[in-house]
């Protein structure tokens, strides 16, 4: 969670159905906030990353270190949701789930970008 670490996503500006949004929030405590946000950026570097259809993600820490926003866009659904069900991904998943209190992931579509 370096204040100096630059990153681009790519945002998909059509607003076309051909791209799938997911932005996730999970609920942490500041105590495992930074395990939390080592654990994603480790499952995006070395996993996620490299899924078909992935095309860009960030992670976003909130200054309380109470919750992580994580934005990922897909080149379809079933691409991020193949990825899901994957052995590693979900055993990624089940280790991760010790670190918070909950979390939502909710597909959207672009709607404008500004």
């Amino acid at each position: 969670m370096s204040a100096t670490t630059q990153a681009s996503v790519t945002i998909n500006t059509t607003g076309s159905q051909d791209v799938q949004t997911v932005i996730t929030t999970f609920e942490c405590s500041p105590a495992t906030c930074q395990d939390l946000f080592e654990s994603l950026e480790d499952a995006y570097g070395q996993f996620i990353s490299k899924q078909p259809g992935f095309i860009g993600a960030g992670l976003h820490v909130n200054d309380a270190q109470t919750r992580i926003a994580n934005y990922s866009q897909w080149q379809k659904r079933e691409d991020f949701q193949a990825m899901l069900r994957t052995p590693e991904m979900r055993k990624r998943n089940r280790a991760m789930a010790e670190l918070f209190k909950g979390f939502e992931p909710v597909m959207y579509d672009v709607g404008a970008v500004f």
